[in-house]
């Protein structure tokens, strides 16, 4: 039986694979110039159809294959490293549609929100909103791109930053300025220095805490989906003294209100467990404290139980409190409460005591050492101080801001 052989059939064939595989041997070492050269070389040297059969063993467009053989035709050369001539390639978006990055900017600029102009106004400035926005105005433009060019011009995610403190007070640099003389001048006599501050209350209970925390993949601390008060144990009120000197702190974690009488209580109990072991012959004592809340200038209550504290261990207490406004200047902020919120993130606060171990347990690589524990004491708001008690007062105005930030109150 005689078959009908395609000879010219096979023949291709035989050359494809030949192609093939010299193609496989130098793929992955070679450069887009050098494999536009090679195919170019490949196809010419196969004659009549090389293009095509060049194009089926490796894939290379045809496109390619023919710039490859004019480039050996006209003996073309390259500049060192490059493997296209310049301007060669796809032009860039900002090339084809000259006004784009100025569209994207216009719109991205933060004075455009509430501009009633703004197509973006009261919105949010996602990628895909801005890209939703120019397609409308007849630019073709993929939210990626535009996150690039935004990277480009200066633009990155940013939450908002608290910076601006309301109205400064004329004196406060040299508020300042007395605080820090006021230290130095305890510090060098080797008196105690503390600076006090409350911590923000803190529900109790199985509540979701912010940070993370390891666990086992897909095993997360699960808690309450809402944080209602009526699902707490109750409320944590941390109120905080803090050695400046010696980097040492003692927290009382209250279950009641954030009281003027709170705030004594915990200095008090911080002379008895830390202070006055660590300054046993201290004839004075000197406090930073905010200029509002529970230990504010203005509270007649503070003043009162300072007078009480004062008379009971013997030594006189000065305050200098920190001008309005400027509350996150106090050491406190930076050196306490942000490490203990580290310590616990992600950690629901099921229970007082967990909230006093892990306050407890705050340390730092430059020696901070915290002490604490509960007062179970409940605390009255509303007490009132009469004329006459306040009269009672032993208290000395200093002659800078005597009437409102510097005092000493003396043992009667």
């Amino acid at each position: 039986m005689l078959y009908n052989v395609d000879f010219s059939y096979l023949c291709k064939m035989d050359k494809v694979t030949d192609v093939r595989t010299k193609y496989a041997a130098i793929q992955s070492e070679a450069n887009e110039r050098f494999l536009r050269i090679w195919a170019a070389t490949e196809a010419q040297s196969i004659g009549f159809g090389g293009i095509a059969i060049v194009n089926e063993a490796t894939g290379i467009a045809r496109s390619r294959i023919t710039r490859g053989k004019k480039e050996i035709l006209l003996g073309a050369k390259l500049e060192e490293s490059r493997v296209r001539k310049k301007g060669a390639g796809r032009k860039s978006l900002e090339q084809i549609d000259s006004n784009i990055v100025q569209e994207i900017l216009s719109i991205a600029d933060v004075n455009s929100i509430g501009d009633p102009e703004s197509p973006l106004r009261w919105t949010t400035k996602s990628l895909r909103k801005i890209s939703d926005v120019l397609k409308l105005r007849g630019h073709s433009i993929s939210h990626s791109k535009i996150g690039t060019i935004l990277k480009r011009e200066g633009f990155s995610l940013q939450a908002t930053r608290k910076r601006y403190e309301g109205k400064s007070h004329i004196d406060r640099d040299e508020q300042f300025a007395y605080i820090n003389s006021m230290t130095d001048k305890f510090q060098k006599a080797l008196e105690p220095v503390i600076s006090v501050d409350a911590k923000k209350k803190e529900l109790v209970g199985k509540f979701s805490n912010a940070g993370k925390e390891y666990h086992k993949k897909g095993e997360p601390e699960e808690v309450n989906v809402y944080d209602f008060l009526s699902l707490a144990k109750g409320k944590a009120a941390p109120y905080v003294v803090y050695e400046i000197t010696t980097n040492k702190a003692w927290v009382s974690v209250g279950i009641s209100k954030d009281t003027a009488q709170f705030a004594v209580s915990t200095i008090r109990t911080w002379w008895y467990q830390m202070g006055e072991i660590q300054y046993p012959t201290a004839t004075k004592l000197l406090i930073h404290a905010d200029g509002g809340g529970s230990n504010g200038s203005r509270n007649k209550l503070w003043k009162f139980e300072l007078q009480k504290l004062s008379s009971e261990i013997g030594i006189e207490i000065s305050v200098c409190h920190f001008p309005p406004g400027t509350s996150k200047w106090n050491k406190i902020e930076h050196r306490l409460f942000s490490q203990i919120s580290k310590n616990w993130r992600g950690k629901p606060l099921e229970t007082y005591s967990i909230i006093v171990n892990l306050i407890g347990a705050t340390k730092t690589k430059t020696g901070l050492d915290v002490k604490a524990d509960i007062d179970e004491n409940i605390y009255e708001t509303g007490i009132k101080i009469s004329k006459s008690d306040f009269e009672k007062i032993n208290i000395y105005k200093h002659e800078f801001h005597g009437d409102d930030w510097n005092y000493t109150i003396k043992p009667i």
